[in-house]
């Protein structure tokens, strides 16, 4: 006995709705300038590598181009869940 607390919940409204899609759009933005982020501080140590000689310039290119493969990989999956939340949310 007394296990289950019902609360009534209202329906989302179309206004509330949109503001919590701007609100998912917001942290969808953040995290693609976290990924960014991310990429400018390795491409940073890859330059400070290659000055010190740790690594040859092909070398670095390549890296260079593996980390914005990887950039674009995340980029896109944080749009393709900014997009499903977004369904999510104006599905009634």
């Amino acid at each position: 006995m007394g296990e289950l607390i019902r609360v009534p919940m209202p329906a989302l409204t179309e206004e509330r709705r949109k503001d919590l899609i701007k609100v998912v759009r917001a942290e969808a933005e953040n995290a693609r300038v976290a990924v960014r982020n991310v990429r400018r501080d390795a491409n940073g140590t890859l330059k400070d590598l290659l000055k010190e000689k740790e690594v040859s310039e092909d070398e670095e290119r390549r890296a260079q181009e593996d980390i914005q493969k990887l950039t674009d990989r995340y980029i896109t999956e944080i749009d393709k869940a900014l997009q499903v939340k977004e369904a999510d949310l104006m599905a009634i």
